[in-house]
């Protein structure tokens, strides 16, 4: 394993939870005070990564399966590069997220941003759950599509009660001192 200097351990932090929970607006922050700190980090955003590498790809449980073994890959490489790798996707299922950390390997940090599906909506600027919710939309998760919790999260995150301030202050400490807050 290698080592963030004295600060921690290098890992991957794997942010799940519905769409609108906060998980890429969070991951940017979070991506903003690990470079202020000079820790080398990069995040991988699950919609940047819909539009590229996992076009190809729809919303099966395959395909999501697919989309996570995908990115899980891609995290695992750029963690031989940086120190911290913060992966932002839905992940909706328990195996898809122990695929990821099968692939990716220790330490993994999978990270819950939990919010509440009414939280969720109010916070959707394409009207993405409207459209689930008429039916315009197939296999939306948390909608028409089933979404599975961690049980057993490294953190979580609640953003319908934490800014995104505090949640990266968790987050911080979580990366610098991970025995104390697991």
């Amino acid at each position: 394993m290698s080592r963030v200097g004295s600060q921690g351990l290098s890992c991957t932090v794997w942010l799940t939870g519905l769409s609108g929970a906060g998980k890429s607006t969070i991951a940017r922050a979070l991506e903003q005070e690990l470079l202020k700190l000079e820790i080398a980090c990069s995040v991988l955003d699950g919609d940047e990564l819909r539009k590229e590498l996992n076009e190809d790809l729809g919303f099966s449980k395959d395909d999501r399966l697919e989309n996570v073994r995908r990115t899980a890959h891609v995290a695992k490489i750029m963690l031989r590069h940086v120190h911290v790798v913060i992966v932002a996707v839905i992940s909706p299922t328990r195996d898809g997220r122990e695929l990821a950390r099968e692939i990716i390997g220790a330490p993994f940090r999978e990270i819950f941003v939990d919010a509440p599906i009414s939280v969720c909506s109010s916070r959707d600027p394409k009207g993405l759950y409207g459209q689930a919710r008429i039916g315009r939309i197939a296999q939306f998760t948390g909608v028409s599509d089933v979404y599975e919790p961690p049980l057993n999260p490294a953190l979580r995150l609640r953003t319908d009660e934490l800014s995104v301030d505090q949640a990266v202050e968790e987050l911080k400490r979580l990366i610098h001192h991970p025995l104390e807050v697991s």
